[in-house]
């Protein structure tokens, strides 16, 4: 903090944090003066307070920042910390740290021994776990400070995982896009010569004398228009999307309304876990209902595999906002996450890496072209799919940038 002025949120550092923090606490002062005024108990939390602009530059920083008290139970936490930790504020306010980290112990009696002796200290790829299960690998910081409420702790959160993901999210859009110019160089070469072979044996049909002979040209006929077909389809629909502002729910419920008649007769049951919330987002309809049908599709016919050890196959599709995201190289306030869950039997580790790759199928019958034609379809929106895979459970989570509110 410079001539009273707040930095910037990516210049701040470990003091300008620990200042900031102290500004909130200290304000309690003020508090105290209004009740000697009034003569009346004033409700004060500054720390909620959205107007506060030391809240608001918190708020707006990439690292994760979480204050606790001498209890560890938690004050306060930042929006980046929210989304990393995949909760909320209001979920987590004044829980004790051990019920946001499941099974971090060892991590526990290190912040407590640090309160005691008034040190700080930083960790490097602690693997925390969260409520929900999820594993995340973050280095962390604790520093220590004391005012009249007592001593805190002040726990600064970096995500190794974000940044590898944006990394990987770099590479993958980057890679399909080099690899639909090459499908739609090579669909050209392939296409022109087979239009003169189709024309060739229609013109041959014509002056065959023997009626049994030409079963052999509509054979290359029918061949060619196959192989056309497979050529169009790798290449996809090259028309601009149709964007207009849509409600991603009635996409979602379009989908559902094609697969409930096709799941009837298997053991599948299809769930739903929507997020009423989420504003509406631009892009095209038919377009998404193709990518996200795609998606469902693949794991039906993973629950209808040889590999499925349960009777009842579940999929679901869960909807949750996700704030300041990246989505490839572009940052975005606010994104939509979509995701398609099924308990099905995963996805080989040795094909995890290039599903999203034309004519990639771990089916013996399968044309491995509806998670290439999705993924092209939401990188035209601006998003990305990505896919988390382990026996029992597989994760397709789509993600698309929303409209600015």
């Amino acid at each position: 903090m410079a001539g009273g002025v707040p930095l910037a949120a990516e210049t701040l550092c470990l003091p300008d944090l620990l200042a900031l923090v102290c500004i909130l606490h200290t304000s309690r002062n003020a508090r105290e003066s209004a009740e000697l005024l009034s003569g009346a108990k004033v409700t004060w939390n500054p720390i909620v307070t959205p107007n506060n602009p030391y809240v608001r530059l918190l708020g707006n920083l990439k690292t994760g920042v979480i204050l606790l008290d001498s209890n560890l139970h938690l004050g306060y936490i930042n929006m980046a910390a929210e989304n990393l930790l995949e909760i909320s504020h209001k979920q987590v306010a004044s829980l004790f740290l051990g019920e946001i980290f499941i099974g971090a112990g060892e991590d526990i009696t290190e912040i407590r021994n640090a309160l005691q002796t008034g040190a700080s200290f930083t960790k490097h790829k602690a693997t925390l776990r969260l409520t929900n299960g999820k594993d995340i690998v973050v280095d962390y910081s604790i520093n220590t400070y004391e005012d009249e409420d007592g001593e805190h702790v002040l726990m600064e959160i970096q995500p190794l995982n974000y940044y590898q993901r944006i990394s990987r999210e770099e590479a993958l859009i980057s890679t399909h896009a080099t690899t639909r110019e090459l499908v739609r160089g090579l669909a050209h070469e392939i296409k022109n010569p087979l239009g003169g072979i189709r024309g060739a044996a229609q013109l041959l049909a014509q002056e065959l004398p023997d009626e049994e002979l030409k079963d052999y040209t509509n054979v290359i006929i029918e061949e060619a228009d196959r192989l056309r077909n497979l050529v169009d389809r790798l290449v996809g629909d090259r028309k601009p999307p149709d964007m207009k502002p849509l409600n991603i729910h009635e996409v979602l419920e379009r989908v559902r309304n094609l697969v409930e008649a096709e799941i009837d007769k298997q053991a599948i049951k299809l769930d739903r876990d929507y997020d009423p919330s989420i504003p509406p987002l631009r892009g095209d309809s038919e377009q998404l209902i193709q990518a996200v049908l795609n998606i469902v599709r693949n794991a039906m016919q993973a629950l209808s595999s040889n590999g499925v050890d349960h009777d009842l196959g579940t999929i679901l599709l869960r909807t949750r906002i996700t704030r300041n995201a990246t989505v490839g190289t572009k940052f975005h306030r606010l994104v939509a996450r979509i995701d398609v869950i099924d308990n099905g039997p995963g996805i080989p580790a040795n094909l995890i890496d290039n599903i999203f790759y034309p004519m990639i199928s771990g089916r013996a019958d399968g044309s491995g072209l509806g998670l290439s034609i999705a993924q092209a379809i939401i990188n035209q929106h601006e998003g990305i799919i990505e896919c988390e895979s382990r026996r029992g459970y597989t994760n397709f989570s789509i993600s698309l940038p929303l409209l600015d509110t």
